[in-house]
């Protein structure tokens, strides 16, 4: 086995600007419509400077973008993604062979969090009875505690009432049930995992869309811009009962 450079593990070490634990078990549900829900979660530590920066919608579009650059990353470039109008597609190297079409990202975001969720449309990777339903979601929560100096992030990345094809359905929905299970599923927790764990670095991609990119004072929506970007679901923003 090939000895891991402990030069290189310290060189990380120091780039990482937070602290990431991975909660190690995800939480699965499987239902009797063959729909299944899992939840990845992590817990990050930033300190207050790093974050006060970043506390915004823009960093929550550029999260949902860094997710995209790591899948494309990971996969050695045969992952990719392709922007449209009011879709997102998760592409296995080109067209058609898209494995998963979304809707345009739905951004919600409060005082102490925010989620972005892309609704599944259709793909090679949806049995038939689950197009149209289900979503993918990002979420952010922060949680302050004065008896420490940083503050805490929770961040959990859900996959909630998607049909997947390899599971089948009928007399195949035993055995597919397995096969998902024992891979895409399997690849699905590790991929998330290892991207919580990317998030130590603070290395949020700059959004392709941009839509909740600061601009500086006096700058008109089209300067810089020459292309109009695709467009994006509102963000809603959510206020605190009285």
């Amino acid at each position: 086995m090939r000895q891991r450079d402990p030069r290189r593990l310290l060189a990380k070490r120091r780039e990482a600007k937070a602290r990431v634990h991975v909660v190690k078990e995800p939480e699965t549900d499987s239902n009797p419509d063959g729909s299944v829900t899992s939840r990845n979660i992590a817990d990050i530590a930033v300190p207050p400077t790093e974050l006060e920066r970043m506390w915004n919608s823009e960093y929550l579009e550029r999260l949902a973008r860094t997710y995209w650059r790591f899948l494309t990353r990971v996969s050695l470039g045969l992952i990719r993604v392709h922007y449209g109008q009011n879709a997102r597609e998760i592409v296995l190297i080109t067209k058609p062979f898209v494995l998963l079409r979304f809707f345009a990202p739905e951004y919600e975001t409060s005082s102490d969090g925010g989620t972005v969720t892309w609704r599944i449309n259709k793909g090679f990777l949806v049995a038939p009875q689950g197009r149209g339903k289900g979503f993918l979601r990002i979420s952010v929560q922060r949680v302050d505690d004065p008896s420490t100096e940083e503050v805490e992030l929770r961040v959990v990345s859900e996959v909630a009432n998607f049909y997947p094809l390899l599971a089948g359905w009928g007399w195949w929905k035993r055995i597919g049930g397995v096969i998902y299970r024992l891979t895409q599923y399997t690849i699905h927790n590790i991929v998330t995992n290892a991207f919580f764990r990317s998030l130590a670095t603070l290395d949020l991609a700059e959004s392709r869309v941009g839509r909740f990119r600061a601009r500086l004072p006096g700058m008109s929506d089209d300067e810089g811009e020459p292309n109009p970007p695709p467009r994006e679901v509102e963000v809603r923003q959510q206020t605190p009962a009285a």
